[in-house]
């Protein structure tokens, strides 16, 4: 947990942040946008302030909990590092968007039809760029039958996804700096094909492996 400490700063600052800014918000916090970034959805002031700051204490205590349940857990000494910058990086991820949440709240005019498609692509690149180094388990990366069943194919399918998903996160980029409805298309469309090809890819092998 020591080396954790960007991860444990950022659950901490999040529920502070809530403390402070529960007073300021309004009885409906904006909580849901469409692809056109018009709020479609909304949620209660207490949720506004600490629904995102508890997801991600609870997101940070799972990632804790997993390599010590998982019934392959001393595969995760062999990437501990990559799966810190994973845990680290996910809650990087949703305390950027209960900022940007929260501050819309407030009244700041927030792109949200761009900012949130580019924090999901750079995210998604990410994970791309780590997916080639995570060993067999349950609990991390692409969990199918085919790959839980042999680590051979858990090994290639990680290797042949990880550029998928960072070009699907480059397109992502792309299409948040374009905006509009263009940035919901280019992420959803390149991520589809990153999580679609390693399905079929890794049954393929599998079924070449097991003839």
């Amino acid at each position: 947990m020591r080396e954790d400490w960007p991860a444990i700063l950022l659950v901490l600052a999040s529920l502070v942040a809530g403390v402070l800014v529960y007073p300021y918000l309004p009885d409906q916090v904006p909580s849901h946008w469409n692809i056109k970034g018009e709020v479609d959805g909304y949620s209660s002031r207490l949720w506004g302030a600490y629904g995102i700051p508890l997801l991600n204490a609870g997101i940070y205590l799972l990632m804790l909990i997993t390599p010590r349940i998982d019934p392959r857990r001393n595969n995760y000494a062999k990437f501990a590092g990559t799966y810190r910058i994973l845990k680290i990086m996910m809650i990087c991820f949703f305390t950027g968007l209960y900022l940007i949440t929260v501050l819309s709240a407030l009244g700041y005019n927030i792109s949200m039809e761009r900012l949130v498609p580019l924090g999901v692509s750079l995210l998604i690149i990410v994970i791309g760029n780590l997916m080639g180094k995570i060993h067999h388990n349950y609990f991390v990366g692409i969990k199918l039958p085919w790959t839980l069943a042999n680590e051979a194919v858990w090994r290639k399918t990680h290797r042949m996804a990880a550029p998928l998903w960072v070009i699907a996160g480059l397109i992502g980029v792309v299409g948040a700096i374009i905006g509009g409805q263009t940035a919901a298309v280019l992420l959803f469309g390149g991520l589809i094909v990153a999580v679609v090809v390693p399905v079929i890819y890794s049954y393929l092998l599998y079924r070449g492996l097991e003839k």
